[in-house]
C-alpha cells in the first residue's frame, strides 16, 4: 500500500465521503510503480513473465525428448530384426524329418475316430513330420493325471503306428505354474514334483512313446525345473521313451527378461544360459517361437532367424531342435495373425541355420496346432519347408 496517498482518506483513517474521487486522469495515465513496464534504474525495462504458452512448449519439448530417448532403443532393435530378415537361405536348409505336431485333447478323448487319424495319415505322408505331441492333460496342480483324461489313448496310438509306421506318438502334459498367481502348479514342493514323474509313468505305460512337457509360465532360471527334467530322463531313458519340452523363448537382448519381468511382472523370455541347461537335460526342445509382439511379417520373420541362431548356439548336437511355426490365427495382445505367418516363420527359420549351422542334422520345426491350421499353413509347411526344390538343368 503507498502510504503517501490519501484520496480523500484523512491521517486517521476514516473516509470524509461516500463515493470515490473521480480518477485523475493524468495520475490513471502514470504507471504504477510496482508496474512490470516501468524501466528501471539503468534505463531499459525488464524482461516480461514467461507466457503459460512457452512453458507449455517447453513441457512438450522435453517430453518429446524423453520419448525419444525410450523409442530410440526400440527402434534399434526392430531395424536390427528386419536386417536378420534379409538375405537368402543357404541350398539345403530345409526339413530334416524330425518336424512334430501339437494335436489337441480330441484325439484322446473319443471325439476323433480311426478315419480322423487315416485323414490325418494322408495330409503328414511325404512331410517331416516324425513326432506328435497329443494333449493327454492337463496335469492337476499337485502333479497328478487322471487315467480318465486319456482313455482313448491305446487306441489312437495303434492306429497311428498302422497308418503312420515310424511316426512317435509323445504325451502333452502341462499346466500353468504358480509363478505369478497364487493358483497353479508349484514345482518348489517335491511332493509335486515326484507326483509329475508318476504320471509321465503312467502314460508311457499306457502306450506313449514319449513324455512332452509344457509347464508355463516358466521362469528363467527356476532350478527346480531342472530337477524335475532329471528325474524325468531317469524315467524316460530307462523306458526307452522320449522326454521333449516346450520352451520360451530366449532373451533378444542380453537379460532382458529381467528387464521385462520388472516392468510387467511376468519375464516371458529365458536366458540363453538357462536355456542351454534345459537343452542338455532333454531328448528334444521345442522352442515357442510365436507370440511375439512383432507388427510386420518382416520383423517376425527376423525375430524367428534371431531365435533359431540363439537356440542353436546352446543346444547340444545330441537334441532336437524344434521352431515353433505359428498353425493359427488369433489377433490380441502379443500376437497378430497377419505378422506371424508360416511363411515368414520358415524364411526365418532357414536364415537363421544358414547362418548358424547349416548342417544341423539335428533339427526340425514343430507346428502349433492341428485344430486352428488353415489349408495355407498346410500348404506353406510343405512348399517353403519340406518340398525340394528343382535343379537347374
Amino acid at each position: 500500500m503507498d502510504e503517501n496517498r490519501t484520496d480523500g482518506i484523512p491521517a486517521d483513517g476514516n473516509r470524509t465521503d461516500r463515493h470515490p474521487p473521480a480518477p485523475d486522469p493524468v495520475r490513471q495515465a502514470q504507471p504504477r510503480p510496482d508496474d512490470h513496464n516501468d524501466p528501471d534504474a539503468s534505463g531499459t525495462r525488464p524482461a516480461p513473465p514467461a507466457r503459460p504458452r512457452s512453458r507449455t512448449r517447453r513441457l512438450l519439448r522435453v517430453a518429446a525428448g524423453l520419448l525419444a530417448l525410450l523409442l530410440l532403443p526400440l527402434l534399434a532393435a526392430e531395424t536390427a530384426l528386419r536386417l536378420e530378415y534379409t538375405g537368402d537361405p543357404a541350398p539345403g536348409t530345409r526339413t530334416r524329418h524330425r518336424d512334430a505336431l501339437w494335436l489337441g485333447h480330441a484325439w484322446v478323448d473319443g471325439r476323433k475316430t480311426d478315419r480322423d487319424v487315416e485323414a490325418l495319415a494322408r495330409r503328414l505322408r511325404g512331410t517331416g513330420i516324425r513326432d506328435l505331441y497329443v494333449h493327454a492333460g492337463p496335469l492337476e496342480h499337485d502333479g497328478t493325471l487322471p487315467a480318465s483324461a486319456y482313455p482313448k489313448a491305446r487306441r489312437l496310438i495303434a492306429a497311428v503306428h498302422r497308418e503312420l509306421p515310424g511316426v512317435r506318438v509323445q504325451a502333452w502334459l502341462g499346466d500353468k505354474l504358480a509363478t505369478e498367481s497364487p493358483d497353479g502348479l508349484r514345482l518348489e514342493r517335491a511332493a509335486t514334483r515326484a507326483a509329475v514323474v508318476t504320471s509321465a509313468r503312467q502314460i508311457l505305460a499306457a502306450g506313449f512313446e514319449g513324455t512332452h512337457l509344457d509347464l508355463e509360465p516358466l521362469h528363467s532360471g527356476d532350478r527346480d525345473y531342472l530337477s524335475l527334467l532329471d528325474d524325468l530322463r531317469d524315467l524316460t531313458h530307462a523306458r526307452g521313451a522320449v522326454l521333449s519340452v516346450a520352451a520360451h523363448q530366449i532373451d533378444p537382448l542380453p537379460a532382458f527378461h529381467s528387464f521385462w519381468g520388472t516392468t510387467t511382472g511376468h519375464p516371458k523370455w529365458w536366458s540363453q544360459r538357462y536355456f542351454g541347461q534345459v537343452a542338455r537335460r532333454v531328448d528334444q526342445i521345442a522352442v515357442m517361437s510365436y507370440d511375439t509382439m512383432q507388427p510386420l511379417q518382416s520383423l517376425y520373420g527376423g525375430y524367428v532367424a534371431q531365435q533359431t541362431s540363439l537356440a542353436l548356439e546352446v543346444t547340444p548336437e545330441s537334441t532336437d531342435l524344434l521352431m515353433g511355426l505359428p498353425f493359427y490365427h488369433e489377433n490380441r495382445f502379443g500376437h497378430r495373425a497377419r505378422a506371424e505367418t508360416v511363411p515368414a516363420a520358415v524364411r526365418g527359420v532357414r536364415l537363421g541355420l544358414s547362418r548358424t549351422d547349416a548342417g544341423r542334422a539335428r533339427f526340425g520345426v514343430a507346428l502349433y496346432v492341428d485344430f486352428a491350421a488353415t489349408e495355407a499353413d498346410w500348404r506353406a509347411y510343405r512348399d517353403d519347408w519340406t518340398a525340394t526344390p528343382p535343379t537347374a538343368s
